[in-house]
């Protein structure tokens, strides 16, 4: 019988879908210590792997010698190269088009490469059996600096043919990779030459690390029964690594299973293919058994794909008002031993082209040489998509600089020049089409909040007790704005390695009610499991609690591209929204013949299909499931599933406004931060307190990056910070209490008007934390100093500016 109540309020709280704080459904397991990561497989007989790496940042390998390792008892293998070779599995494909070694096929490029790839039935008998490896070395000059790189005689890879045009076209010395332009730089060059104003400024956003919790792992088990494979691994695109695997092994795809089980956290760092992943394969192929790799940290930090490593050299032009007419943009980039950055196709500097920023500037130009040096290779997404951190530091820096050089207030600059709400959907000069925005609303309210004009004042006044010696510590005021650019994205101009960006939802709901959905993607701590459940929620009716989300199996998840530039909720989330209303327009069939009436005489409310003028009267998604499975209803198949493929016609562009206050002590460099205000504006909200997380855990990882974490390097290629007593992680001494705030200004041409919000706080943290540095010091002189801002280069800027007496 049906039953009016509850009423439709309480039918929505129960609901729990798009909008609520609905608590993670997956916390419980990991609290109660029962995740299962890579390294939680078991499996009968398996063995172990550990890497030979070279001490060496560029050695010739004159010969390597693995008898006293394979005498060793326990050991079952030595692969090298050599080994390799005959299989053409000595180099592989990186997802930017260019080849990497495996295994170091005649020379090394970087410190920490891997050498050999030794196999034993523990981990302790393989890590001794490394030391047992005798290779001879002959040490080769060493290029750290990617300028020296453009003009040095040294031929790093002698694998490429000379005078050979590269993945991206010509290459205009041995050890450049590509050089690429967006704009119209002649153009730009002219509006710059007649501008009233102009300002430039050199600036190093360095070389850091995503650095996850769990370091990047495998395990492989051939069955050479029925010559499957199965790959468990940290994966955060385990269809993309299927295919690739696929395309190395020669193995038919569907032979190849990919599961990425639990991930202790990606960042970009394990979207790529590791050399681990390729030799445990191998491996298990040589040996008829399952071999596991499990990297230490010193190994993650020291070889896996590192993020940023960017000189950009800035000119900006502006009326003497301060409305900018002109920007350029050149950027060195440096990539290490390889290119192996996981960017678009198209797009080998990633969205660096969205260097323009949130402003209305008519006229740019970018141009960005990739250059090859003695580096481990990568240059991810560190919880970025495709370079988007960079273009936003860029930018936001070169508008600070413009003020200083205008004595303009650095808030009223960007207000003068911001993207009007009427201007969306806007085309910047550097060709993206912006879907929406309200930057001055955002603006307006963040200022507002944090009382800034007080905060100006109160900065005025420390300085002048500072120079009357009443005060040794300093104030600053970090503004920032970002546009990020995600939601990759669209198969006209988005792929990798010709496999198109789209993704995938497939949802099942069950007779009596409940669902599952599976998706190609993969979370690695955003949660998915909830709020995927909570979208389906709101198109089906079925509660969220009462869905099931799977990801990372090949074998069952339909094909996806993984989950990494904030495109998980973008891509797969507007999949999950359309196969929910394919599911609810085949549901509307079912209840209109239940209800005997016209498809068109009932609609939707909330978790039921009613009769439109007679509410009473209606079905609910139960109703309708059971009946699905059960009943003969002319013209309609039984069950009631579906797929949907979405490949978005746009990206999306989530935006925000970010302050941060902190005071400096001038003696010994420690800043504090008195108060950071964030202000994401991410579309539709679809778990507010998801979102508010996410921004804290971004905005952690930014404060690092900007105040101390890097990757650092000596002059012969030795990494300086490779374990956790040199690289920089915060805690919870060092991480302030963030304020959060929203505004919401919907997609228009996403399914939800989800924008993504992931990587937003690291996009907009990162040039916040640093303004606030650099703008405490505005008033004695100081225009521009590199990152990262630590103590030691906090005191010594403070010294060069006469600070210390």
């Amino acid at each position: 019988m049906n039953d009016m109540t509850p009423d439709r309020d309480d039918r929505s709280a129960n609901l729990k879908g798009m909008g609520c704080s609905r608590k993670r459904v997956e916390d419980v397991r990991f609290t109660q210590g029962k995740g299962n990561y890579v390294d939680d497989v078991k499996l009968p007989g398996m063995l172990h792997g550990d890497f030979v790496r070279s001490p060496y940042a560029h050695a010739r390998i004159k010969s390597i010698n693995t008898e006293a390792a394979m005498a060793l008892d326990g050991v079952v293998a030595v692969l090298t190269a050599e080994d390799l070779a005959p299989l053409s599995l000595h180099w592989m494909p990186t997802l930017a088009g260019d080849k990497q070694m495996v295994l170091a096929d005649g020379k090394v490029l970087f410190q920490g490469q891997e050498v050999a790839f030794v196999v034993a039935r523990d981990r302790y008998v393989a890590a001794d059996a490394v030391e047992l490896v005798e290779v001879d070395y002959e040490e080769l000059p060493v290029l750290v600096d990617p300028f020296e790189a453009l003009q040095s005689d040294v031929v790093l890879r002698e694998d490429l043919e000379p005078g050979a045009d590269g993945a991206h076209g010509p290459r205009k010395h041995h050890n450049h990779i590509f050089l690429w332009e967006a704009g119209d730089e002649e153009a730009t060059n002219q509006v710059l030459d007649e501008a009233e104003v102009v300002t430039e400024e050199t600036m190093y956003y360095h070389r850091t690390h995503p650095c996850p919790l769990e370091t990047c792992g495998s395990v492989a088990s051939m069955d050479k029964v029925n010559g499957k494979l199965t790959l468990w691994g940290t994966f955060q695109a385990p269809h993309v690594v299927r295919t690739v695997a696929s395309l190395l092994s020669g193995i038919e795809e569907h032979n190849i299973r990919v599961i990425s089980p639990d991930i202790g956290g990606g960042f970009g760092n394990k979207v790529g293919v590791y050399p681990g992943y390729v030799c445990s394969i191998v491996a298990s192929i040589v040996t008829g058994k399952p071999v596991k790799w499990i990297e230490d940290r010193m190994e993650n930090l020291m070889s896996t794909a590192f993020a940023r490593d960017y000189w950009m050299t800035g000119r900006i032009s502006a009326t003497k008002e301060g409305k900018i007419t002109g920007l350029h943009c050149h950027v060195t980039a440096d990539h290490g031993a390889f290119d192996a950055c996981a960017d678009p196709t198209k797009y080998p500097a990633g969205f660096m082209n969205i260097c323009t920023g949130s402003y209305d500037i008519p006229v740019a130009y970018l141009g960005v040489d990739g250059v090859y040096t003695n580096k481990a290779p990568g240059g991810v997404s560190y919880r970025c998509s495709f370079r988007v951190t960079e273009a936003v530091y860029f930018i936001e820096r070169m508008i600070e600089v413009l003020a200083i050089e205008l004595n303009m207030d650095a808030a009223e600059l960007r207000r003068i020049n911001f993207i009007k709400k009427e201007q969306f959907p806007y085309t910047a000069a550097l060709g993206w089409e912006y879907d929406s925005g309200d930057y001055h609303t955002a603006w307006d309210k963040a200022l507002k909040t944090v009382e800034y004009d007080a905060l100006r004042r109160e900065q005025a006044e420390r300085v002048e007790a500072f120079k009357r010696g009443e005060t040794r510590k300093l104030m600053g005021i970090g503004l920032s704005f970002f546009t990020e650019i995600v939601g990759a994205g669209p198969v006209k101009n988005c792929d990798i390695l010709g496999m198109g960006m789209f993704d995938s939802c497939e949802i099942r709901i069950h007779p009596t009610g409940s669902a599952i959905a599976r998706l190609g993607t993969i979370s690695q701590g955003q949660g998915h499991a909830t709020t995927f459940a909570q979208i389906l929620a709101s198109e089906t009716g079925i509660p969220a609690d009462s869905i099931t989300i799977e990801e990372g199996d090949t074998d069952t998840a339909p094909y996806g591209l993984g989950t990494y530039g904030s495109r998980s909720t973008p891509v797969a989330g507007a999949a999950t929204a359309l196969a929910g209303r394919k599911i609810r327009a085949k549901a509307q069939m079912i209840a209109a013949y239940l209800l005997e009436v016209h498809d068109d005489d009932v609609e939707f409310d909330v978790d039921r299909f009613v009769v439109k003028g007679a509410p009473e009267r209606f079905k609910t998604m139960k109703d309708i499931a059971y009946a699905a499975y059960n009943q003969a209803i002319p013209g309609v198949e039984p069950g009631l599933e579906a797929v949907s493929y979405y490949d978005p016609p746009n990206m999306t562009y989530p935006f925000g406004a970010y302050v941060c206050v902190m005071d400096i002590d001038v003696d010994t460099g420690v800043p504090e931060i008195r108060r950071f205000y964030a202000l994401d504006d991410c579309g539709t909200r679809i778990n507010p307190m998801i979102i508010e997380g996410q921004v804290h855990g971004g905005l952690t990882e930014a404060l690092a990056v900007a105040l101390g974490q890097e990757i650092a390097y000596d002059d012969l290629g030795n990494v300086k910070t490779g374990t956790l007593m040199d690289f920089f992680l915060p805690t919870a001494w060092e991480t302030p209490n963030y304020e959060t705030d929203h505004t919401v200004t919907p997609s228009p041409h996403h399914p939800i008007g989800a924008k993504g919000v992931g990587e937003s706080p690291h996009v907009g943290g990162v040039p916040c934390f640093s303004n606030a540095v650099q703008d405490a010091f505005r008033a004695f002189g100081l225009r521009h100093t590199q990152m990262p801002h630590d103590h030691w280069r906090i005191w010594k800027t403070a010294n060069d500016l006469g600070l210390h007496g």
